[in-house]
């Protein structure tokens, strides 16, 4: 699938705008010219520009013909099309149920359902699974001690 450069430029724009707005309630440092708002607002209006660019090249590739979306031949593949909808689905699962469940059991779920559905054999699947998230669970809960979801194992950890 591809978009027309307006249609992007329009939605950075609008992320931009949104996250300057955000910014409008950080404190002020005492004594200082600028605040933790100033590096996101920097930012913001670069973004705004870099839109701005989009839109002026959507808008002549739209005056040549382009159209403002076009489908790939692999959007009419049903297969394709739901294996590139299951990524952000269960991602929003995950952030939707990981404090009942747990990281550790969501994780390897999650895994292994992607490991299963993309064609992997369940005798690599289940082990591949299981070693990723313990490698994931290892490196930010024990590594760089970030605080995951312990849902149903909160007894065991």
């Amino acid at each position: 699938m591809r978009t027309n450069d307006a249609i992007s430029g329009l939605i950075l724009i609008a992320a931009s705008l949104f996250m300057i707005y955000l910014t409008l309630d950080f404190p002020d440092f005492p004594g200082q010219k600028y605040g933790p708002a100033l590096f996101p607002r920097i930012l913001g209006g670069a973004i705004i520009l870099c839109g701005a660019i989009l839109i002026v090249r959507g808008l002549s590739a739209r005056r040549a013909g382009m159209p403002w979306i076009e489908f790939a031949d692999w959007t009419r593949d049903p297969r394709r099309l739901a294996s590139f909808v299951m990524l952000p689905v269960l991602v929003l699962v995950y952030i939707l149920i990981s404090d009942q469940i747990g990281f550790i059991p969501l994780a390897f779920g999650i895994l292994l359902l992607l490991f299963l559905w993309f064609g992997t054999r369940v005798v690599l699947a289940v082990p591949i699974a299981a070693i990723a998230t313990w490698v994931m669970y290892w490196f930010f809960a024990v590594m760089l001690r970030v605080p995951l979801p312990r849902g149903i194992l909160n007894n065991i950890l």
